[in-house]
């Protein structure tokens, strides 16, 4: 990046590494530079938490306020009826509004940790696109929003042309997902003079569309800016795990998951990491990085804390980090891992402990859990386990026991009356 930007908005999105491309970086940074400029970014009502693949995007909102400028947090309530094609290989499933409203209730909780919501010229506005997608008339929106739209230019854009290329069929509902996240950026900018709208780099040819749209029907210039799409350094996407995704809410992902997943980074990633989901200065980032051998571990201590306690506080992330070392370095079961409760009832005769780890969350099914202990990679109170068919009962858990899988994932099975 050899462009050099007066704005601190756009000074950190390059300096720590968030920027991907944008679509006008003289103008932008004009703009940024000569007052508050509002933008958004939209999340998509698929599940009721967002995980850490949206923490990109989320930092953006947070370091734009931070810069002095408003967010706006756009959640899908209409395009969630939709779904967005954008590089996938199928069809998202269809939900109904009642599954969409009870989403965005999930999602809205993350958000208040990250960004200042209410009425000050920099305080972030939460807005649902249903508010002015819900009530469109077809014929009109056709007449007056899609004759705007060249379908040779749509096919054009990588995310349709990847999915026509393997021959997976689009549908006609997919394919309109594009014209309403235009038309949004529209809206956005009639009803709150929003001027920028940013997303991954999956986004590129929504926001191009959204910014064309809005030159022509209301002659506003307006700006895009992508941030790259994140994979680790083994290539993987970021945010999915082997047990799934990372969900940023704590009752669907515990803080001490969430901390162990960022305490278990790869060592190429940590600085990288500290720049885009942390606060830390730059120089103390790179330094951090830059540490080999035993002393990358403390700084990826000191990445898992700052993530955790923006997302789940500071408390959360401390008693993470306490679990962690009672676990890890003294071989306890510490107060704050995962926990499975069962009844009495639920126990009866006793369980099989392939049965528990499953129910843990320390293996996909019953067959990976017998393959886990088959292969040695489970413990049962830190000792080896070799019968997936030992049966658990009442007498074993007068105490709470400790399930291991690997070295670095545990839970707690207990009793309760």
């Amino acid at each position: 990046m050899t462009y050099h930007p007066r704005s601190d908005f756009l000074r950190v999105m390059i300096e720590r590494g968030f920027l991907a491309d944008c679509t006008d970086y003289q103008g932008l940074d004009e703009a940024l530079s000569n007052g508050v400029v509002p933008a958004y970014i939209g999340f998509d009502a698929t599940a009721k938490s967002l995980h850490v693949g949206s923490l990109i995007q989320i930092m953006m909102l947070r370091w734009l306020q931070k810069t002095g400028h408003k967010p706006l947090v756009l959640m899908g309530g209409g395009t969630t009826k939709v779904g967005d094609p954008s590089f996938r290989a199928d069809e998202r499933p269809l939900l109904t509004p009642e599954q969409i409203e009870a989403n965005i209730a999930g999602i809205k909780q993350v958000f208040a940790r990250y960004v200042t919501f209410g009425e000050k010229p920099t305080d972030a506005l939460m807005l649902n696109n249903a508010e002015w997608l819900d009530g469109l008339n077809y014929l009109d929106f056709l007449r007056d929003i899609g004759r705007h739209f060249s379908v040779n230019r749509m096919l054009s854009f990588e995310s349709v042309k990847s999915r026509l290329d393997r021959e997976q069929s689009l549908s006609f509902l997919e394919f309109n997902y594009m014209i309403l996240q235009a038309y949004d950026f529209m809206e956005l900018n009639r009803r709150y003079g929003c001027r920028l709208q940013m997303g991954g780099s999956d986004q590129w040819g929504n926001i191009v569309n959204g910014i064309d749209l809005t030159r022509r029907v209301i002659d506003v210039e307006v700006f895009g800016l992508t941030s790259p799409l994140l994979t680790t350094s083994d290539g993987k996407k970021m945010g999915k795990t082997a047990d799934g995704a990372i969900w940023l809410n704590a009752e669907m992902r515990s803080p001490y998951e969430f901390w162990q997943f960022w305490r278990n980074t790869t060592d190429a990633d940590v600085g990288r990491f500290l720049k885009l989901y942390t606060e830390l200065p730059i120089e103390e980032c790179d330094r951090l990085g830059a540490l080999v051998g035993a002393e990358i571990n403390e700084a990826k201590i000191v990445l898992a804390n700052a993530v955790t306690t923006l997302c789940h506080g500071a408390d959360a992330a401390a008693a993470a980090e306490a679990t962690a070392r009672e676990v890890f370095e003294r071989g306890g079961a510490g107060d704050d891992l995962p926990t499975l409760s069962l009844s009495r009832t639920e126990l009866g005769e006793g369980v099989s402990v392939a049965q528990l780890i499953t129910r843990a969350g320390l293996a996909k099914s019953g067959k990976d859990a017998k393959r886990l202990i088959a292969e040695g990679g489970a413990r049962l109170n830190d000792e080896p386990m070799t019968d997936a068919g030992l049966l658990v009962q009442a007498a074993m858990l007068a105490e709470p026991i400790k399930l291991s899988a690997g070295k670095k994932r545990h839970a707690l099975v207990r009793l309760v009356d």
